[in-house]
């Protein structure tokens, strides 16, 4: 072929193909740990999400959910989500900005800056959506936002969505934002800066050490955002949080529904102005449909609820330490904090966490795995709710106890290493 004056052209190359991604090391992983049986993500449940559920056919103790104060299956809630339906339909297919504002995001958001001790509130559609919205809006050119290094994956997003710059520091370690800090505050022109942390880490189940990183923020005039997902309901005077227990006056609080309110969707709550700010220039407000009103209503009506009935929080918490104190009687690397619904179970490696994952399944208990990068170590995420019983947390510590004496995750990993090359997956993932 010639180009019209009589010199060859070149043969066509071959673009770069945008899926050519997708087929990888980490999917094969995938789709092996599926045939052998030690897939722990995407799994199909069948009931109602409660102290046990069905899966494949059997019940077992679930010890993979978030439902602290157990409202998911409370009577009032799914009344209220019921009647929600009844009287505003399925949807309200639009965003908060037009026509998806309704009675019952007002009345949640009153209550929620009431309960967390802020002017405003302002609900979204979910609690990642209220960080990346919030973070991404207020973090403009020549701002920056600090977050913990273990701080929640919507915090991250909405910094690297933000104009501004990002910046990390070790996990609870005030040492390490001091530092920051100050070199942020010693650049000429340097912007705003926001502090970004979990009050409860959601795979550890650590407090953030609020007092001292409060403290920082006023010295080098920083505002300070306490996300406190894995905290509200279970901690602080009527469950309003980390930051409520620990006496500190936080800038701005996030909040979500998915948590202990027994629903989905999420909320910042702050100062009217900055509240009102979002309102008319954060795009996931603007620019995304609002809530469904069975949300709306189920995660009002578990609100009210959380804040009444102290006694669920006394149940989870002294469960949760049941479970802490049994696991580690019985040899298990136990990670977390006393006054968290959280039990994490450090394993030695990738194969061994996904065996303990499965014996524990073919015993009557569900958890969750997590893997690197998403936590340091390979580990199962446990926690309780408080609609658990002893004898649930016990017929969980029984499992536990029959894998560890008989040896069970250890002769398993012998048996699969005979006959498939395990390598750690290159980009592995977690769910919970």
């Amino acid at each position: 072929m010639t180009n019209g004056q009589g010199a060859a052209e070149a043969p066509p190359t071959s673009s770069p193909d945008i899926f050519a991604k997708c087929p990888s090391k980490t999917l094969d992983d995938y789709r092996a740990a599926e045939e052998l049986g030690l897939n722990p993500f995407y799994r199909e449940l069948s009931s109602e999400i409660g102290p046990t559920i069905r899966y494949a056919g059997t019940e077992v103790v679930m010890l993979g959910s978030n439902n602290y104060l157990g409202l998911t299956t409370d009577p009032r809630v799914k009344k209220a989500a019921m009647e929600a339906v009844a009287r505003y339909g399925t949807g309200v297919t639009g965003s908060r900005l037009l026509n998806g504002t309704l009675p019952l995001h007002t009345e949640l958001e009153e209550l929620l800056a009431d309960w967390v001790g802020m002017e405003r509130a302002l609900v979204f559609t979910t609690g990642y959506t209220a960080n990346l919205g919030l973070i991404s809006t207020l973090v403009q050119d020549g701002d920056a936002v600090f977050c913990d290094s273990a701080a929640h994956a919507s915090l991250v997003d909405g910094a690297r969505l933000a104009n501004g710059a990002l910046r990390a520091f070790f996990h609870n370690r005030p040492n390490s934002l001091k530092r920051g800090l100050r070199s942020w505050r010693s650049q000429p022109g340097a912007g705003g800066v926001l502090v970004a942390v979990d009050g409860i880490y959601s795979m550890e189940g650590d407090w953030a050490p609020l007092p001292e990183i409060k403290a920082l923020c006023d010295q080098y005039e920083a505002r300070l955002l306490v996300d406190e997902a894995h905290a509200l309901g279970v901690v602080g005077p009527q469950g309003a949080g980390t930051a409520a227990a620990t006496g500190v006056r936080a800038d701005l609080i996030m909040g979500t529904f998915s948590k202990s309110l027994a629903s989905c969707g999420g909320f910042i709550a702050g100062p009217a102005d900055v509240i009102g700010f979002l309102r008319l220039f954060c795009r996931p407000i603007l620019f995304t449909a609002s809530n469904v009103p069975a949300s709306l209503a189920a995660a009002l009506t578990a609100a009210k609820i959380a804040r009444q009935e102290d006694w669920r929080r006394e149940v989870v918490l002294r469960l949760a330490e049941r479970l802490r104190d049994g696991l580690a009687d019985l040899g298990y690397d136990v990670g977390g904090n006393t006054q968290s619904c959280i039990v994490p179970v450090h394993v030695d490696d990738l194969v061994g966490t996904g065996l303990l994952w499965r014996a524990l399944l073919d015993r009557g208990v569900y958890t969750n795995c997590s893997l690197p990068p998403a936590v340091p170590r390979p580990m199962l995420r446990t926690s309780v709710m408080a609609t658990h019983t002893e004898e649930h947390v016990d017929r969980a510590l029984d499992a536990f106890g029959e894998i560890a004496r008989e040896g069970i995750v250890d002769a398993e990993r012998e048996r699969l290493l005979a006959v498939w090359q395990l390598d750690e997956p290159s980009e592995p993932s977690q769910v919970g």
